[in-house]
């Protein structure tokens, strides 16, 4: 009788595992696979090197770069995306005329997708229609400057992922006890006393999920590279994700991306873990 239980268990979960195996661990492999391959075009294995395309990935300045470029995009995208979800949930944490109407405002960036939002980004940034010059009376060419590119593209990033950051802390923020408050403020604490040391510390758990959860989406960004730059100029915004599709569908080294793919999960596992190993530090719940 129990046999039969287990295995009606497993029955029950056999439609997600083959889901997995096609969608998840499928790809995986097979980009483990063709990491050790020469390919033709058609992305088929013809000659094994190895380790080769990891040794060339080393010597390449053009990787290097693209790894450095990656970094400076994580961190800027982070820290203005948590700045903007943390922010708007705190002003929204109180009820007052017209927060429906904010709440939905701040959370709509979720429902946008990144390729619609470059395209209108695109048209506000242009150097002689463009809305941002308009107003601020400039002259610049955002997207086509290196000095200016990366950052606009990370900012359009940080805004696109702020929707869910507000929606996580103002989530967190409901599960505040309002009683803290009211005895801090019978103590006689500011308002930023409040915040550094109330609030804060309350949201401390889901601060670290959002921080793990838009590091990996901003390693996976891609769509607001390929239609804002294409990775230029010159190799300014040439994430590590925008590489290996120009390696895999422009040069045709399929052994090349998968390599870059390869190094781009490490990096992010990585991340997690050494996020998990501060969090079991610092993180109290």
């Amino acid at each position: 009788m129990k046999k039969l239980k287990n295995t009606g268990a497993y029955a029950y979960l056999f439609p997600s595992f083959l889901i997995f195996g096609i969608f998840l661990f499928y790809p995986f492999f097979k980009t483990l696979y063709l990491s050790l391959f020469k390919t033709n075009k058609m992305g088929q294995a013809k000659l094994f090197v190895g380790l080769g395309n990891y040794k060339e990935l080393l010597q390449s300045s053009s990787f290097w770069n693209s790894l450095a470029v990656t970094l400076i995009f994580v961190v800027i995208v982070v820290a203005v995306s948590m700045i903007l979800g943390l922010t708007t949930a705190v002003l929204c944490n109180k009820t007052f005329p017209g927060i429906r109407f904010f709440s939905t405002a701040y959370a709509l960036p979720m429902a946008i997708a990144s390729s619609s939002a470059a395209m209108i980004f695109k048209i506000m940034l242009h150097p002689s229609v463009g809305i941002i010059n308009k107003i601020f009376h400039l002259d610049i060419n955002w997207v086509s400057d290196p000095k200016y590119a990366l950052i606009c593209v990370a900012v359009l990033t940080a805004w696109l992922n702020s929707g869910i950051n507000f929606l996580y802390f103002s989530a967190g923020l409901s599960n505040i006890d309002e009683t803290i408050y009211e005895r801090a403020s019978v103590d006689g604490a500011s308002s930023f006393q409040k915040f550094y040391r109330l609030t804060l510390p309350g949201l401390a758990p889901m601060m670290f999920y959002t921080l793990v959860v838009n590091i990996i989406q901003a390693f996976q960004s891609f769509g607001q590279v390929k239609i804002l730059t294409q990775g230029g100029p010159g190799e300014s915004t040439n994430l590590i994700v925008y590489s290996i599709y120009r390696d895999a569908f422009f040069n045709y080294r399929f052994g090349s991306a998968a390599a870059q793919s390869v190094v781009l999960f490490l990096i992010v596992l990585v991340f997690t873990l050494v996020m998990f190993k501060i969090e079991k530090k610092g993180v109290k719940y």
